[in-house]
């Protein structure tokens, strides 16, 4: 019989829904960007983990974005005994323009605010992960928000380019 860890529920269903945005792409969708068909965009990075992380914070921040938090989810994985590669998320918004999807749809609240999975493959290649913000609108049937989303993939598309490899 396996043994329990002592872990509260809470910090275990924290853990799992941290983890779930770890979902690989498999198809190529440009020169260093792949996206496929869950809608899941990864952005390769010129930098490594580190500096990817740094980059990308600092560039959101100098957007005037608000910063929630970075999640080290390797940390998290360590703290309860498994090993992961590099993997922090970033949590970050603009509440005036984000909440304009609650407003159409309340269960968007599932993709806002914006997350921002920062990763290192087994090859040590750093990738930029992000759901794509067209595939949010159908996912949650928002019709009536067009430009709002055109805004928002603007602006995580000028955020990723700020560690995009050429």
């Amino acid at each position: 019989m396996a043994s329990r860890l002592p872990v509260p529920r809470s910090a275990l269903v924290l853990l799992l829904a941290l983890l779930l945005p770890l979902t690989i792409a498999t198809s190529s969708g440009g020169a260093g960007t792949k996206l496929d068909g869950n809608g899941i965009i990864r952005v390769k990075s010129a930098y490594g983990f580190d500096e990817t992380v740094a980059r990308l914070k600092k560039d959101i921040a100098d957007k005037g974005i608000m910063f929630f938090m970075a999640v080290d989810q390797a940390k998290l994985g360590a703290g309860a005994g498994i090993k992961l590669a590099p993997s922090t998320l970033l949590i970050f918004g603009n509440p005036p323009l984000g909440v304009q999807f609650l407003t159409s749809n309340a269960d968007a609240g599932l993709d806002w605010p914006v997350r921002l999975l920062v990763n290192q493959d087994a090859k040590g290649q750093v990738w930029a992960v992000y759901t794509d913000f067209d595939w949010i609108k159908r996912r949650h049937a928002i019709t009536d928000r067009d430009e709002a989303f055109k805004m928002a993939a603007s602006v995580i598309g000028s955020i990723t380019s700020s560690v995009a490899a050429k």
